[in-house]
């Protein structure tokens, strides 16, 4: 209950993104998306749609918490309510997550132009079923991959500046996401992240990548990161690929 495999996704079908709601802002959305090509996304009411919609608002909460001045008052207002809701939530069966399946598939059929796609709906940079993530787009662009994304307070590092470290995760996964566009399976060997500019907070950052070249296992990556026109970082990445049958086995 509450799982859903990870599939390929055209970007107007339902549970490929989790609403903020009215007057709010989504720091894990960017402002603008690729063409849908098709109507809007239907709200689900089914388990996994409402673990989106909760993940969502836990995220909001904690750039919230991180961005604003509050009173102990209302911090004792969220312990004491967060507290009730985790205990019924730690005393719920544990819920089995079929990681290696969901990842399989994830190179099973490459994603079509224009198509978005999350690695697991729990991915700590695209899982919308993840609270601590970042839920960021991304999407194929012919034979690049095109990851977008905004980051709130909860990623800052240096004041006003995404922490580096959350570049570095954006680089890997849509890096990760070229090789589903190639069907290779692999493991990231070497990363390495040139930083031109400061990365700002609550904008929309894109991200691109490619493949270089290919050499038997060895598969070399090339990517950039932009705010507008102002180049932020840049990204080299080595993966090793592996047999898809040894991959899915773990």
């Amino acid at each position: 209950m509450g799982r859903r495999p990870a599939k390929l996704t055209a970007l107007d079908e339902p549970g490929t993104t989790a609403a903020a709601a009215p007057g709010t802002t989504d720091h894990s959305r960017p402002a603008r998306q690729p063409e849908r090509g098709g109507p809007g996304r239907p709200d689900g009411d089914g388990p996994f749609e409402a673990r989106v919609r909760a993940a969502a608002l836990l995220r909001r909460l904690g750039h919230a918490v991180v961005a604003h001045e509050v009173d102990g008052a209302l911090f004792d207002q969220i312990a004491a309510r967060t507290s009730d809701l985790l205990r019924q939530v730690e005393t719920a069966p544990p819920r089995t997550r079929p990681t290696l399946d969901m990842k399989r598939d994830v190179f099973a059929v490459s994603p079509p132009d224009g198509g978005a796609r999350s690695h697991f709906p729990d991915c700590i940079v695209t899982g919308e079923a993840n609270p601590m993530g970042m839920a960021a787009l991304v999407y194929r662009d012919d034979d690049e991959g095109v990851l977008c994304t905004s980051l709130g307070a909860a990623f800052e590092g240096a004041p006003g500046r995404a922490h580096g470290g959350a570049i570095a995760a954006l680089f890997d996964e849509v890096m990760g996401f070229v090789l589903s566009i190639h069907r290779s399976p692999a493991y990231t060997g070497h990363l390495a992240v040139t930083y031109r500019a400061p990365a700002p907070l609550e904008v929309e950052l894109e991200f691109r990548a490619r493949l270089r070249s290919r050499d038997g296992r060895k598969l070399v990556m090339n990517a950039e990161a932009r705010h507008g026109d102002r180049l932020i970082a840049e990204a080299e990445g080595v993966f090793i690929a592996v047999d898809p049958e040894r991959f899915a086995a773990g």
